[in-house]
């Protein structure tokens, strides 16, 4: 599988073991469409990447149903795109669609962090905290970008609407395909320290529109640093 030539060895490790052949066909389904989705995530598999049923089973080790299967719910979600005369390929963002993205995230995140100041428990308010501190410990720009992911996966729990984490899941699998963390920007993993912490404080203090707020500036910020890293690929280009 050629598009996982220089990936690292362990993630091509944890991306080529087989599937357990016990698992029913749905299971097997989201099993591939998760292993996908690392593989996006991970730099395997890259935006314009030509990617077939066929190659998907092979590397899976699975039957072509449960991939089929994966690869309609990847398109549907906009992750894969069909290219004239060669099948499908991973989804390529312009700078349009990048920045629509980001001003979905803005309406999004700062709803749920708006329902999380009236809805969180004490529980999950000290979550936010803990998953705070392992973000500080943490010393590269990959594993900053893990907690971050965390961060507002938790976030989203703490807004207590199904309907918005649908949502909000949705986004963040779409997110995938904006390649680099905007965490290699000199100076954003400090920067979002404050920001994340603004959220924290107000959700204690059950502020609603200042959690709503910071959020918004929070992922506004973050959309600055994305704008950053695109300039930096057209100059590299």
């Amino acid at each position: 599988f050629s598009g996982y030539l220089g990936m690292t060895t362990s993630a091509a490790a944890s991306m080529t073991e087989p599937l357990d052949s016990s698992d029913d066909r749905t299971s097997r389904s989201e099993l591939a469409y998760q292993k996908i989705l690392d593989g996006i995530r991970e730099g395997a598999l890259k935006p314009g990447h030509r990617i077939t049923e066929v190659e998907i089973a092979t590397w899976l080790k699975m039957s072509r149903t449960p991939v089929r299967e994966a690869l309609r719910r990847l398109e549907t979600a906009g992750l894969l795109t069909s290219a004239p005369y060669s099948g499908m390929q991973i989804t390529r963002l312009g700078y349009q669609e990048v920045m629509e993205l980001y001003d979905m995230r803005v309406v999004l995140e700062s709803t749920a962090a708006g329902l999380a100041a009236k809805h969180a428990s004490d529980a999950e308010i000290y979550s936010l905290n803990e998953i705070m501190k392992r973000y500080e410990a943490a010393s590269t720009p990959v594993e900053q970008a893990r907690h971050n992911r965390v961060f507002h996966h938790a976030l989203a729990y703490a807004a207590h609407n199904r309907y918005l984490l649908k949502s909000l899941n949705s986004i963040r699998d779409s997110m995938i395909l904006l390649g680099k963390t905007t965490f290699e920007v000199a100076g954003r993993a400090q920067q979002v320290i404050q920001e994340h912490r603004n959220i924290i404080n107000a959700i204690i203090a059950r502020d609603s529109q200042a959690a709503s707020d910071a959020a918004a500036l929070h992922i506004r910020e973050a959309q600055k640093a994305r704008i950053a890293l695109l300039g930096e690929e057209i100059d590299g280009d």
